[in-house]
Formats: structure tokens, C-alpha cells, sequence
């Protein structure tokens, strides 16, 4: 990096393809209060906050893949001293001798935020009191009697929504035994051993999944997360389910399957926006003959592989999540594997807040049987839960290769 560069008043680094950082200007260096050893080589969520992290998973990396560039994109980094810095950041893709590179610009907005904020709590302050100088006691009157009436209506309404309720409740719970009807069994034989858990937030869930096997060595393994939870993401769930049920069991290929998830949502929404509805998603094919894995993962939570002497990797996202772009080109990512090794494919419901505590309960229960370490991950999602009240769909597929 040239010396100008180097000292620009504004942040410069350069990533790889796969979120690494490859140089970083002293001027970012200094802003982070870190190093140029600390940071060279780590992945890039090592300087982002929690939010940004997701953020740059599903949007960043996927707009940069398709259109070579972001303008404009305000995200907050993570201090070595954990101070949240916002900063405005420019980036593109370059190829470098064959190599993808992003370059990115980004330039701190403290001062801004302060003045935004001043800005808004000025504004929110002069509308409160003009609300106040025209209230008077004519619209005071007229707005009691119209409260008398709409509560009188109210009553009659109570009336009525009790039994719509009573009917609408048996209604949600018929609609969530057809959901989990649908869901397949897990397969265990001579090759392969599965723990599937699953759990709607609500009476219905924006989760799904599907375990097939296509033939004697091969097997499809599916997990859809749609936008939301609830009955409008149900319904997409049993869309998308009964498309895949029919493409995984007639053995297409992993792209292909994928693509054909995603153009089934753009032509669900092409004549209503306002409902449109996207899907993150990992899709596996295992060939045990062959011991290799063939995926794709849209804009999914990264699948953990570990093989058996406990090395891990992770199966980050490949493309954005199902329905967000068209004309997205699903590439599939194929890795061989020996036997013993276990795989992880979870929601983000699991790991919420991306702490990553999945990946050291993998490897520390690299000696228990899958039953057992099943109930160590639902100890996990409980003691978050007290934590954190979360309330989201929870699903993950554990699979042991023999």
C-alpha cells in the first residue's frame, strides 16, 4: 500500500471474496485502535458489531457479488475497545490475477449522528407543541362522544370476536399439525445417523426442511428459513415444500433445485410487492460412494462440518437469500469427506445474535452420540433464552457420516 493511501483521511481496506482482510490502512488502524498483525489475515467480522455482521452476510457481500460495487452503505464497526463506530462505506469488486478482490472506503459519521439526532429531537419537540397550542376544548367534546360510541361498538365487537377466536384457534392448530405432517423423518442406517429438532415460535412456523434419500449412497438435505413467522410465512413453507419434495426426490441438481426455489417465490409476489416474501435456505447433497457433499447456501446461517479428528469448516452463504434478486446464478461448492464426521445445519433462530457458541459445543462433544449432543444444543437455546427473550422459529439437523 503507497504511502498516501496509507495516511488518506478516510478508512481503506481490501477483502477477499471470502470476508478476509488482506491490507488496511493506518488511518482505519487508528480509528479501531488496533494493529496491522491483529487484523491482517481475520475475517472481517472480527472489526464488525453483531448487527453488522448480519448484515454484511445477507446484503454486502451478496450486492458486491452481483453488481460489483455498494454505494453509500451505513454500517457500524466494533472498536478493539468495543466502541461502536458508524461509518459510511464505499466499496467494489476488482479481479486481480484471477482473483477477486472487494475494496472498500469508509468514512466515520460520529459528528453526523449527533446532528441527526439533535435534528430529530427538535422536530419531535416542535410538533408536540403545536399539537398542544391547537387542541381545544370543542374537538376535546367531540372526540369524548365519538370515544362513547366506538366503545359501545367495541363491546358488540367483543361479542362476536370471542367465538372467532375460539374458531380461529382450531383453525391454527389443524394448520400446525399439517405443517409438521409434512416434515420429514430423519434417516438412520448403515452410512448416515440423524437428530432433527424442530419448534414454531408461534402456532406456525417460517421454518422447513426435508431429509431424502435419492438412492443407495446419495441423500438430500434441505433447511428453509422464510422471512417472518407466522401464517403468511407458512403458507410459503408449504409452497416451497412441496417444489423441493419434488425436485430432491428426482435427483436434480443442487443448483438447480436451488434456482427453482427461487424463481417459484419471484413468480409468488411478481403482481404483489407489498407481499413479498424472501427465504434463506442451505441445500446439501451427500454421496456416500463417493464421499463427496455438493451445497448452496442462500443468505443461510453457515452449516459446521467437522470431521473426526475435529477440524472444522464452515459452509458460509454462496448467494443471496431465495427471492430477494432475479437472475441470481447459484453456484454449488463441493468438498470430499472421510468418514466421521458430523454436520450442523441450523436457523438463525439457534444462534440469533451470531456468537458463534455453536462451533465450541461441536467440537467439545466430538465424542457423544448425536442424542446427546441434541440435548446439549436445546440447553444451549434454553440458558439464550433466559438471557435474551428471544422468540423465533428454532430448527437444526445434526448428521453423523459412518
Amino acid at each position: 500500500m503507497d504511502e498516501q493511501l496509507n495516511h488518506a483521511p478516510c478508512g481503506f481496506l481490501t477483502l477477499s471474496e471470502d470476508g478476509v482482510i488482506l491490507s488496511i490502512n493506518q488511518t482505519l488502524l487508528k480509528i479501531l485502535d488496533y494493529t496491522q498483525d491483529s487484523l491482517t489475515g481475520q475475517h472481517v467480522n472480527s472489526i464488525l458489531t453483531v448487527p453488522a455482521r448480519m448484515f454484511f452476510q445477507f446484503y454486502f457481500f451478496s450486492l458486491l457479488k452481483l453488481e460489483h460495487q455498494v454505494e453509500e452503505m451505513y454500517i457500524s464497526l466494533a472498536s478493539n475497545k468495543g466502541e461502536e463506530i458508524p461509518v459510511l462505506i464505499n466499496a467494489l469488486s476488482r479481479r486481480v490475477k484471477e482473483t477477486t478482490l472487494f475494496e472498500c472506503i469508509l468514512i466515520p459519521m460520529r459528528k453526523r449522528n449527533e446532528f441527526e439526532n439533535e435534528l430529530l429531537l427538535a422536530k419531535k419537540e416542535t410538533e408536540e407543541a403545536l399539537k398542544a397550542k391547537h387542541k381545544v376544548n370543542a374537538e376535546l367534546e367531540t372526540t369524548l362522544k365519538k370515544l362513547q360510541i366506538q366503545k359501545e361498538e367495541l363491546l358488540e365487537l367483543n361479542k362476536q370476536n370471542h367465538n372467532y377466536k375460539i374458531e380461529t384457534k382450531k383453525e391454527l392448530e389443524l394448520a400446525r399439525v399439517i405443517q409438521e405432517t409434512s416434515l420429514t423423518d430423519p434417516i438412520n442406517n448403515e452410512k448416515v445417523q440423524m437428530e432433527v429438532f424442530y419448534n414454531a415460535s408461534g402456532e406456525l412456523s417460517g421454518d422447513i426442511y426435508g431429509i431424502y434419500q435419492i438412492d443407495q449412497h446419495r441423500f438430500g438435505i434441505i433447511l428453509l428459513d422464510v422471512m417472518g413467522h407466522g401464517i403468511s410465512s407458512a403458507l410459503i413453507t408449504m409452497t416451497l415444500q412441496s417444489l423441493f419434495q419434488r425436485l430432491i426426490s428426482a435427483g436434480f441438481a443442487v443448483e438447480i433445485v436451488m434456482k427453482e426455489l427461487d424463481s417459484h417465490l419471484h413468480k409468488l409476489f411478481r403482481n404483489n410487492e407489498e407481499a413479498r416474501h424472501y427465504s434463506t435456505g442451505i441445500f446439501l447433497l451427500i454421496d456416500t460412494e463417493k464421499q463427496i457433499i455438493e451445497y448452496v447456501n442462500a443468505g443461510h446461517p453457515p452449516a459446521l462440518w467437522q470431521d473426526s479428528d475435529g477440524k472444522q469448516y464452515e459452509l458460509f452463504s454462496t448467494a443471496p437469500p431465495l427471492g430477494t434478486f432475479e437472475g441470481v446464478e447459484f453456484k454449488t461448492k463441493t468438498f470430499t469427506f472421510s468418514k466421521g464426521g458430523r454436520l450442523l445445519l441450523y436457523t438463525d433462530g439457534v444462534d440469533p445474535l451470531a456468537s458463534n457458541h455453536l462451533a465450541p459445543l461441536l467440537k467439545k462433544t466430538i465424542a457423544l452420540p448425536l442424542f446427546k449432543l441434541k440435548e446439549e444444543i436445546l440447553q444451549s437455546l434454553n440458558n439464550e433464552k433466559n438471557v435474551y427473550h428471544k422468540n423465533d422459529d428454532e430448527s437444526f439437523i445434526l448428521i453423523d457420516l459412518k
